[in-house]
């Protein structure tokens, strides 16, 4: 599977999407982990991302792996969610989560996402290249007990500490946990935004809203 995992992500950072899609529908209709697929989609934008920011790719070639990866994770998506129940979405608690203001990347978000519903959270997502204001009244609509800021490129940093200065501006910060997530994050841009934590990949995520939430593992 090593070779087809070569192939996926090459597929996807060269923008040939006809080739990934047919790949990931040969992939997951054989077994493969569907988790484990999109694991594979983010290492691909994580290369992507890198191009972009040495300016060998440009806007329109960071939409249009966005666009591959989305229909990759809608592909994905039903065999991740097989079998389990609407109901036990909103067992423990809300997440509010999505990609900060400037940043298009989805794909980690995603990934997140999935691994917090099938653990029995349920998740707003905002989607990609969101505005402070819409953090805030998310919060304020949702009234979620964590709230979780993506971003790979650099300059989401700067645009996710200020959303959490926002969330504290709004008197929301009290009531809630906020974490980071994506690119080169670490306990250096924790400080930086503000955050609780940061996560490095998605199972860190969900362990964090369980301990936030008092959930056993």
């Amino acid at each position: 599977m090593s070779d087809q995992k070569s192939q996926l992500i090459d597929h996807i950072v060269e923008m040939r999407e006809d080739e990934a899609l047919s790949l990931t529908h040969k992939m997951l209709d054989a077994g493969y982990d569907p988790l484990q697929l999109l694991a594979h989609c983010r290492d691909a934008m994580d290369q992507v991302g890198k191009r972009f920011e040495t300016q060998e790719y440009f806007l329109p070639e960071l939409m249009m792996a966005g666009d591959m990866l989305s229909q990759i994770s809608d592909i994905a998506k039903p065999l991740i969610n097989k079998g389990e129940t609407g109901e036990q979405a909103s067992t423990h608690g809300t997440v509010v989560i999505g990609t900060v203001n400037g940043d298009l990347h989805d794909i980690g978000k995603d990934i997140v996402t999935f691994m917090l519903e099938i653990n029995g959270f349920k998740v707003i997502d905002l989607g990609i290249d969101v505005p402070v204001s819409d953090f805030v009244e998310a919060i304020q609509e949702h009234n979620p007990q964590v709230v979780g800021l993506s971003g790979f490129l650099t300059l989401a940093f700067d645009a996710m500490k200020q959303t959490v200065d926002a969330i504290e501006a709004a008197d929301l910060r009290g009531q809630l946990k906020i974490m980071i997530g994506g690119g080169q994050v670490d306990e250096s841009i924790k400080v930086h935004t503000g955050a609780d934590a940061f996560g490095k990949n998605a199972m860190d995520a969900v362990n964090l809203c369980r301990d936030w939430v008092g959930v056993a593992a």
